[in-house]
């Protein structure tokens, strides 16, 4: 199972900014700050979300083919926190919509260029 996950950052407050907002609209908040990383989680527990400057000394890139995936309630959720991540300054990668049977999902890019998913499961 998953515990956290991490993204990288070039810009850790602009960044911050990005994700306090966002994920407040799953109900998490900041749980850990320090000067190169902030971790989020709900207040019932579960897997966290970090952002973290990179400790090897060497430039933030986005990597290549990955992507995290963040479980919405519902399908008015997926389309609230898909239009939050746009007026936050993310860029659209993929409009709300049903992408196979039972999954509805919407992709956009983080200020910094990760690739994130919101998706409901089921009806």
């Amino acid at each position: 199972m998953i515990g956290y996950t991490s993204l990288g950052t070039g810009d850790l407050a602009r960044s911050a900014a990005f994700y306090d907002r966002l994920l407040a609209a799953f109900g998490a908040r900041r749980i850990m700050e320090f000067d190169d990383f902030i971790v989020w989680a709900s207040a019932n527990g579960g897997p966290g979300f970090s952002i973290h400057i990179p400790e090897d000394g060497w430039p933030y890139s986005v990597g290549n083919g990955v992507m995290i995936a963040l479980a919405a309630a519902d399908k008015a959720q997926v389309e609230a926190v898909h239009a939050l991540a746009l007026e936050l300054g993310g860029t659209d990668e993929g409009a709300p919509g049903d992408r196979a049977e039972g999954f509805y999902a919407a992709y956009f890019r983080d200020p910094d260029g990760n690739k994130l998913n919101v998706h409901h499961m089921g009806g």
